[in-house]
């Protein structure tokens, strides 16, 4: 079982997944109640740590994420990145601004993307969804999402690049 080390973020985990079992479970018996949000803690825990992958993953050196075999086109680094076995460890603080300024300029590169590719690659990556929650959400099929999905990741990387931040 995964451990939420940052005591804002466990907080926030907690409330989450009490609300998930109220909202969901409120008509179960007591005795099961338990059961359940030991479930649902878990996969709150879990979803946490793909948000922070998600996040770590576009504040990292972008160029680690391409091994440089020539097929960068044919996958998707966000489903094949792997989450750092502790997240929460502690970084200097030049890490620390140097990751800002990355956030920073991937918000001003979300701003210049096409209102499709941005809001698939939010829904996607940083809200978690699905390939099929997101097209039931766009009201488009899982395809184009995922080609919207590809384009912005293409789109924001070349933008980056252009901020002196490459791939």
């Amino acid at each position: 079982m995964f451990a939420v080390r940052d005591e804002e973020a466990a907080l926030d985990v907690v409330q989450d997944s009490m609300l998930k079992l109220s909202d969901k479970y409120a008509e179960r018996p007591a005795e099961e109640l338990p059961l359940l949000f030991h479930r649902i803690i878990q996969n709150t825990i879990r979803d946490y740590y793909r948000r922070q992958k998600v996040r770590n993953f576009w504040t990292m050196p972008l160029s680690s994420l391409f091994s440089g075999d020539g097929d960068d086109d044919e996958r998707d680094p966000l489903e094949t990145l792997q989450a750092e076995s502790d997240s929460n460890h502690f970084q200097d603080p030049a890490r620390l601004a140097e990751s800002a300024q990355v956030l920073d300029a991937i918000e001003d590169a979300l701003k210049n993307l096409p209102a499709r590719q941005r809001e698939a690659f939010l829904l996607r990556y940083w809200e978690n969804m699905d390939v099929a929650t997101t097209a039931a959400a766009m009201g488009c099929s899982e395809g184009s999402v995922k080609t919207h999905c590809s384009r912005a990741a293409h789109a924001l990387a070349a933008l980056l690049e252009k901020k002196g931040i490459s791939l």
